[in-house]
């Protein structure tokens, strides 16, 4: 049975998990495509097909434990799920005094609880196998909260000591978890569309290309054990850190 890879937040087919997904599809792993909106999926599902790879939409929330688990069981009953992707969660600047308790708990379930939901259902079809990739995805958020950035940094500062706690306690069962920090505007549909002009102000490779960025992604899965990487930062060459 071929193996089976898992993308949990999947949106535009100029997007992350769009360019992850259709990165792995290219080395012949069968993908399962979670996210919110079902014609997106779809659309990313052709792209793929198109390219000669196999791949299956799961329309539904990060933060559903059916959802996420039906993902995994369908990837299962076709072969091994060699990989996971959690691409869930979005970036909403607020001001701290505007952030109420109800949008900071939505930040979380998104950004945190979601991965919490992804680790379980990985663990339980790659345990049995002791071998796996849990790829995260960070952004410099991770690392440092930012003015007006308050629930996001907490979010993803939580998904990041989560994605430590997984590697340090199941690495040595021969699963391989590694974080992912995104650190810098990425040159896709949701930037594109909210600030057209950020590409011509930050010249030739000023945006983080998505197949860079997928690129990244493979390589984390494809690593030899004797030297996987847990955490690994990726910015344009122009951008100051």
């Amino acid at each position: 049975m071929a193996d089976t890879a898992v993308v949990i937040g999947v949106g535009a087919v100029a997007g992350v998990g769009g360019a992850v997904a259709r990165r792995f599809a290219r080395e012949g792993l069968s993908l399962r495509l979670v996210g919110r909106s079902s014609d997106k999926l779809a659309a990313v599902a052709a792209v793929i097909e198109a390219e000669g790879g196999v791949a299956h939409a799961v329309p539904g929330d990060a933060t559903s434990r059916d959802i996420v688990k039906a993902a995994f069981a369908h990837a299962r009953a076709e072969g091994p799920v060699a990989a996971a992707v959690f691409n869930a969660g979005g970036n909403v600047p607020r001001s701290y005094l505007e952030t109420d308790p109800d949008f900071l708990e939505q930040m979380w379930r998104v950004g945190a609880y979601a991965g919490h939901l992804f680790a379980l259902e990985a663990l339980e079809v790659m345990l049995p196998e002791a071998r796996g990739t849990l790829l995260f995805t960070g952004a410099s958020a991770s690392l440092r909260g930012k003015a007006g950035f308050a629930a996001f940094a907490s979010a993803k500062a939580a998904l990041r000591a989560l994605a430590q706690s997984l590697a340090r306690e199941f690495g040595p069962q021969g699963l391989h978890v590694a974080h992912v920090i995104i650190d810098g505007g990425i040159d896709g549909d949701r930037l594109n569309r909210a600030r057209p002009e950020w590409r011509e102000a930050r010249g030739p490779d000023g945006m983080l290309g998505l197949d860079a960025i997928a690129e990244t992604y493979w390589q984390l899965h494809a690593q030899h054990r004797s030297a996987w990487t847990h955490e690994i930062d990726l910015r344009p060459w122009v951008e100051s850190f």
